[in-house]
């Protein structure tokens, strides 16, 4: 009887910590998780999506971007290679930012022609990838 009742305040702490544990671990995991739309499922459920944040993912195309920071703002057209949409963004530019990269626009969208992004994510762009080891070195090359 003595050593149920030991097991017992061993146990149910323990029960409930790992419990509380589990708790924390699945809430912080659903707060860091980033979901963001293509723009084939923005064109599939864009009008489920009116007055809702939104998170587009796309290219910036070549070509699309006009104006600047200093200027009050940017717009551009982000890409999937078939569909456009068109963006407007008045924050900070990320240095990173530039035509043909890959970006992730957050905002409200309001089921208008621009998308208003009130964040821009851009991606790191390919040179910062690693190299063949060959064409760093200049092995390799046959020389004219």
């Amino acid at each position: 009887m003595v050593e149920k009742k030991r097991w017992l305040r061993i146990m149910v702490p323990a029960v409930l910590m790992a419990g509380a544990l589990v708790y924390l671990f699945w809430s912080g995991m659903q707060g860091s998780m980033i979901y963001y739309m293509t723009l084939e499922e923005l064109e599939a459920r864009g009008a489920e999506r009116v007055g809702e944040g939104v998170r587009l993912a796309g290219w910036v195309r070549e070509d699309s971007v006009r104006g600047s920071a200093l200027d009050g703002g940017i717009t551009f057209t982000i890409t999937d290679g078939s569909r456009n949409v068109p963006v407007s963004y008045d924050g900070q530019i990320p240095d990173t930012f530039q035509e043909g990269s890959e970006v992730i626009v957050e905002g409200v969208y309001r089921g208008r022609p621009v998308f208003e992004a009130a964040t821009l994510l851009a991606k790191c762009p390919s040179k910062y990838e690693a190299q063949d080891p060959a064409a760093a070195t200049g092995r390799g090359k046959q020389a004219f």
